[in-house]
């Protein structure tokens, strides 16, 4: 077999971390295993020491990747919306929903890796930075994190009782919750604004 150049291998390396922050988040990081993780992709675990220098490694960039484009993600529903205002309440909307629930591979990083991130400490950083983008972009201060604190919270707890009464119970009461966390506050450009802040001149 022919060398791979190097766009290939950056390929590689993009579509073996995608598939990482994919299986991680439905599996758990210990559940998935460098063969079967390099197998999905149709390469080998020696292609994977090409690129990684470690699982370790391969991990934090999954984490960051998940989050980076759960960033992206949020930036195009305000562009979709036209308002932040509006861009919130359909985030609130698809996020604590029955189809979210039962999609953790494809579903929010900040939920997935949280489970595994409080267990390896190592991975803290990338996971809070990647939070605090997520928080920045509902609210200001502490109105965002108590928001996404309802979001992550209620969805997990929400998988955490599938299959009971109690699931759909969750995901609505967390809506209206996470609605609550930001209520006083007032859209303004786009971006939210607390009651009684002053704008810069």
């Amino acid at each position: 077999m022919g060398r791979v150049s190097q766009a290939e291998a950056r390929a590689n390396r993009e579509r073996a971390v995608e598939a990482a922050s994919r299986l991680m988040r439905e599996k758990g990081i210990a559940e998935v295993g460098i063969i079967d993780l390099m197998q999905s992709i149709g390469l080998t675990q020696g292609g994977f020491y090409k690129q990684f220098a470690s699982k370790s490694a391969l991990v934090d960039e999954a984490i960051a990747k998940g989050l980076a484009d759960n960033i992206h993600y949020l930036t195009s529903l305000d562009e979709d919306a036209g308002e932040h205002g509006a861009a919130w309440r359909s985030l609130v909307e698809s996020y604590l929903s029955v189809e979210h629930r039962d999609d953790t591979g494809s579903g929010c990083p900040a939920a997935g890796f949280a489970g595994d991130t409080a267990r390896h400490p190592e991975y803290s950083r990338t996971y809070a930075d990647g939070v605090a983008e997520m928080a920045a972009w509902i609210a200001p201060g502490d109105a965002g994190l108590a928001a996404l604190t309802t979001l992550v919270g209620g969805i997990l707890l929400a998988r955490a009782t599938t299959g009971t009464a109690l699931s759909e119970r969750i995901l609505h009461a967390a809506q209206e919750a996470a609605l609550g966390a930001v209520e006083g506050a007032r859209t303004d450009g786009g971006q939210v604004v607390a009651d009684g802040a002053v704008d810069a001149v």
